[in-house]
C-alpha cells in the first residue's frame, strides 16, 4: 500500500500524510524529540499524554484505584527490556483482566498476520539499544491520512499487573507501548473498554471494513472468507451480548461478548465431505473452544495425513479450529478490512479491479433542514461501467468528532439516479458507515446525510468502483501495481482538494501544493503517460510566486481555484497535442501551443524556453509544460497591466529585483 500511493514520486518526495511521511500527531516529531532528549541525557516524558489519571480516564475506575496506578518504564519492570523477541506475532499479546480491550487486541492479532499492513504502523527505527531515551512512536490512519504518535515509555500498573495488554514474554513490550499508542490517539485508555474493531481495522490499515451478520447469513459468505484469507485481509468474529450473566466463558469454551481474530478459513476432506473449517484467536491467550475441530477433537484422527501436519496444532495459546456451522451457531457477526474490499471478488469475479475516490467534507452550522442543504452543496458523481457485477460499488461514510468530548451526529448518504432514489441509508449515530451496492450501469449521485445539529463537523467519503481487470498474481495473492490505491477528485471539487490538504488552515504552502499536483493531477494522467518525476518542490515554490497576490508565500482558496482551473486547461491542452500518448511535447508542439493563447514569442525566445523547460532531446513533459505556460502567460499578463499597453515598463530597482527573484 505504501509503494502504491507514491507510484510516480521518487522516494524523499513521499506524500505527505502517507505510511512513508505520516503527519506528526500533536505537532510532535519523533526524531526532534529523541534527538533532543539523548543530547540532554534526558528520558522522555510526554505532556500531551501524561502518567495520570487523565490519561487512564476518570470513569473506568473507582478514586481509590485510580490513585493506586502506578507508572513504570521498562527498565524499572525488567533487567533486559526488548521491543521485539523472536519477532512479532499474535501470541505475543495476553490480554488483562481490567480494560475491555479485546476489539484492540484481536485486531492487533489479524494485524500481525499481514506483514504489508503491519511495519506500516510499527516503525523499526527504536528500541532499547543506544538510541533509547524512553520515547517510542507508532503510526496510525487517522481520518484519511497516516499519523505519527509519539509516546513516553511509562506504562500504567495496578496491583503489580500491567492495567491492560501484557506481553507472553516478560521483556518483550510492543504490545503494551503500542497500545498506549492507540490511547493516546483515542483520548484515553478508558476509550478502548469496549469499542468496534471495524473501527480498530480502519485505525491500523486506512482501508474499507464490511461487517456480515452470521444470524442473517450473506450467501457465499464462506467464499468471502476464504477470498479474503488470501488476499491478505483481517479479519474477525464476535460473540452476541451475554446469555448467562455470571458466566462469561460458555461450557464449550466460547467467550460472551467478546472479539476473536480469524487466522484462517479453508475446506478439508472429512467423511467423504468437505468440512469448512475456521481458525480463530483468542486475544486473552487462553480459554478455546472445545467442541468438533478444537485441539483435542476426535476429527482431526478422520483428515488426510498431510493436512493435519499442515494445520493441526495443540497447544494452549488461544488458538483454534471450528466448523463453519459452529462459529455460525456461536458467533454473531464477522468483520472484514482491506485496503481495497478485494474480499468481494469471490468465484467468477476474482478478475475484477477497484479504484477509490476520496472526499473530505466540512459541514457548518445551519438551519433546522440540514438534510436538503446537504443534497444542494454537497453532491458527488460516479459512473458505473457497462460490465454489469455483484456488489460493484462500495460507499465508506466517517464522520471525525472536533474534540474528544464533542458527541457523534447521526449519518448516512443517498444515491440518486436522475430526480430518483435508489437507495436511502438510515440515519445512524456511529463513526463509519461502509454499504456495499449492486448498481446497474450509469450515472449516480451519492449524497452523504445527517440530522439537524448545532456543531461543525468534518466527513470523509470515499466510494469504490469496481471494473473489469486481473489484479491477482498467479498465487492468487493481490498483485501491488493492480490494487493501486487512485485517488481520483471531481475536477471542479477545487475546495475539498484545498481543504484536505490544508487541514486546519487557511492557506497551503509549496510543499502542499507538490502534494497535490503529485498526488492528484498526476495520479492518473502521469499513470497513463508513463513519463516524468512529477513536480519538484523548486516547480511548485515558483508557481506559488506567481500566484501570491500578498507576497506571503501562501495561496488562499480564491488563489488555488484560480490555479486548479489552469491546471486542468493546461491538461486538456497536453492530451489534445501528445497525440501519441507519448507524455511529451516536442518544439512544434509548443510552437503551436503558444500561437493559440495569442502570444507573441519570437524563434529566439521559443528555442530558450525549450532549453529551459525540455530534456536533452527538447521534448517537455507535463510538468514543465505547466511551468512554461504558466510562467509565460501569467508574465504576459503583467507586462499588459504594466505598461498600460505602451509597450514598456519602467521599474525602480527594488521593483526589478522583487519581480526576478520572488516570480
Amino acid at each position: 500500500m505504501e509503494k502504491d500511493k507514491n507510484l510516480l514520486l521518487k522516494p524523499n518526495q513521499a506524500t505527505e500524510g502517507s505510511p512513508a511521511s505520516p503527519l506528526p500527531f500533536n505537532n510532535q516529531d519523533f526524531v526532534k524529540l529523541q534527538n533532543y532528549c539523548l543530547h540532554k541525557g534526558l528520558l522522555f516524558e510526554d505532556d500531551a499524554f501524561p502518567a495520570n489519571s487523565h490519561s487512564i480516564g476518570f470513569n473506568l475506575f473507582p478514586q481509590e484505584k485510580l490513585r493506586k496506578v502506578q507508572w513504570l518504564r521498562p527498565h524499572a519492570w525488567v533487567r533486559n527490556p526488548c521491543l521485539f523477541v523472536d519477532g512479532i506475532n499474535r501470541f505475543d499479546i495476553l490480554q488483562g483482566q481490567k480494560i475491555g480491550d479485546c476489539w484492540v487486541l484481536a485486531a492487533l492479532g489479524a494485524l500481525t498476520q499481514q506483514q504489508r499492513f503491519l511495519k506500516n504502523v510499527i516503525p523499526i527505527d527504536q528500541g532499547f539499544n543506544h538510541t533509547y531515551a524512553g520515547i517510542f512512536h507508532f503510526q496510525f490512519w487517522y481520518f484519511g491520512s497516516w499519523v505519527d504518535v509519539v509516546i513516553d515509555d511509562r506504562l500504567p500498573f495496578m496491583d503489580g499487573n500491567y492495567l491492560s495488554v501484557h506481553p507472553r514474554s516478560t521483556n518483550e513490550f510492543w504490545p503494551p507501548l503500542l497500545e498506549k499508542a492507540y490511547a493516546k490517539l483515542r483520548g484515553s485508555y478508558e476509550k478502548l473498554h469496549y469499542g468496534f474493531i471495524s473501527e480498530a481495522f480502519v485505525d491500523l490499515t486506512g482501508g474499507v471494513q464490511f461487517g456480515f451478520s452470521l444470524g442473517n447469513l450473506t450467501d457465499h459468505l464462506f467464499e468471502i472468507m476464504k477470498t479474503a484469507t488470501l488476499s491478505g485481509c483481517l479479519m474477525a468474529c464476535s460473540t452476541p451480548e451475554r446469555k448467562k450473566p455470571d458466566n462469561q466463558v460458555l461450557e464449550n469454551g466460547i467467550v460472551q461478548q467478546h472479539v476473536y481474530a480469524v487466522i484462517d478459513a479453508t475446506e478439508v476432506s472429512y467423511m467423504y465431505r468437505k468440512e469448512r473449517l475456521i481458525k480463530l484467536w483468542n486475544p486473552w491467550g487462553t480459554v478455546e473452544w472445545n467442541g468438533a475441530w478444537s485441539d483435542h477433537s476426535m476429527e482431526w484422527n478422520q483428515v488426510p495425513q498431510s493436512f493435519k501436519e499442515k494445520f493441526y496444532m495443540n497447544r494452549a495459546d488461544g488458538e483454534f479450529w471450528i466448523s463453519f456451522e459452529d462459529l455460525k451457531d456461536n458467533f454473531s457477526s464477522l468483520f472484514v478490512c482491506n485496503n481495497l474490499p478485494t474480499f468481494l471478488d469471490f468465484g467468477k469475479e476474482s478478475n475484477m479491479s477497484w479504484s477509490v475516490t476520496s472526499y473530505f467534507i466540512q459541514l457548518f452550522p445551519e438551519g433546522s433542514n440540514y438534510r436538503s442543504a446537504l443534497s444542494r452543496d454537497h453532491q458527488y458523481f460516479i459512473k458505473v461501467p457497462e460490465l454489469m457485477t455483484k456488489d460493484n460499488v462500495v460507499i465508506a461514510l466517517m464522520q471525525r468528532p472536533a474534540n474528544t468530548s464533542q458527541m457523534l451526529v447521526p449519518i448516512g448518504f443517498q444515491i440518486k439516479k436522475g430526480r430518483t432514489i435508489v437507495h436511502d441509508t438510515q440515519l445512524k449515530v456511529t463513526r463509519d458507515i461502509t454499504v456495499s451496492y449492486q448498481l446497474k450501469p450509469g450515472d449516480y449521485t451519492i449524497i452523504p446525510t445527517t440530522s439537524p445539529q448545532s456543531q461543525e463537523s468534518k466527513f470523509l467519503l470515499r466510494i469504490f468502483l469496481k471494473s473489469q481487470g486481473n489484479i491477482r498474481e498467479p498465487n492468487n495473492e493481490i498483485s501491488s501495481q493492480g490494487t493501486k490505491d487512485k485517488l481520483i477528485w471531481n475536477p471542479d471539487d477545487y475546495e475539498s482538494i484545498f481543504l484536505r490538504y490544508a487541514y486546519q488552515n487557511s492557506y497551503l504552502d509549496a510543499s502542499q501544493l507538490q502534494r497535490i499536483l503529485n498526488g492528484i493531477l498526476l495520479k492518473d494522467l502521469m499513470a497513463s503517460l508513463g513519463s516524468g518525476d512529477g513536480f519538484s518542490f523548486d516547480s511548485c515554490k515558483s508557481l506559488l510566486a506567481l500566484m501570491d497576490i500578498n507576497a506571503n508565500g501562501k495561496l488562499s482558496l480564491q488563489e488555488f481555484k484560480r490555479l486548479w482551473r489552469a491546471f486542468k486547461k493546461y491538461e486538456d491542452i497536453f492530451g489534445r497535442e501528445d497525440e501519441n500518448n507519448s507524455g511529451f511535447l516536442t518544439v512544434s508542439n509548443l510552437q503551436r501551443v503558444v500561437q493559440k493563447t495569442g502570444l507573441y514569442v519570437s524563434d529566439k525566445l521559443l528555442q530558450l524556453l525549450v532549453l529551459r523547460y525540455g530534456d536533452s532531446a527538447q521534448r517537455i513533459n507535463f510538468p514543465d509544460f505547466v511551468c512554461c505556460m504558466f510562467r509565460l502567460e501569467t508574465m504576459a499578463k503583467a507586462f499588459l497591466n504594466l505598461s498600460k499597453n505602451k509597450g514598456s515598463i519602467c521599474f525602480t530597482e527594488d521593483e526589478w529585483m522583487t519581480m526576478i527573484m520572488y516570480c
